[in-house]
């Protein structure tokens, strides 16, 4: 995307897994955090929130705009990534804590679901036939922002 931050958590959490009631106040801090990086870049739209499966292994929350308009966006797994419900909300992860005192874990089913799903614009029901496709049709999206 052309806006992508993470916010690292301080304290030594390997991974969602590891959340507990205890961490609740952390979680709401690093999502305080998130909004106020997106607030630098007022032109853009953001989603904030963890992968159900971390590819690092330290608890981090990442920003990211979503016009996913970026050379480095290469791979269905990589979109999916950011585009199915493998991305979890900041909001419903720190709800779940707040319910449950923990992250429910997604099943490995479930997530090799999510990375096996077909490619489809995130922001309408075009279904491309591949990633350069799909990269194409973005910037038709990316053409109808307003100008500021």
């Amino acid at each position: 995307a052309q806006h992508h931050f993470l916010v690292l958590s301080k304290a030594n959490i390997s991974s969602l897994a590891k959340v507990t009631k205890e961490h609740l106040e952390l979680l709401k801090h690093m999502d305080k955090m998130g909004k106020q990086l997106t607030e630098e870049h007022p032109d853009s739209n953001f989603k904030l929130g963890y992968h159900a499966e971390p590819s690092m292994t330290r608890l981090h929350l990442h920003v990211i705009s979503d016009d996913f308009n970026s050379p480095s966006l290469k791979t269905k797994k990589h979109w999916n990534s950011f585009t199915t419900d493998f991305f979890v909300p900041s909001e419903k992860i720190i709800a779940g804590v707040q319910e449950r005192g923990k992250v429910i874990h997604v099943s490995k089913d479930k997530i090799k679901e999510y990375m096996d799903t077909g490619l489809k614009c995130h922001k309408c029901n075009f279904i491309p036939k591949n990633m350069p496709t799909l990269k194409t049709h973005i910037l038709t999206h990316l053409k109808k922002l307003p100008k500021v």
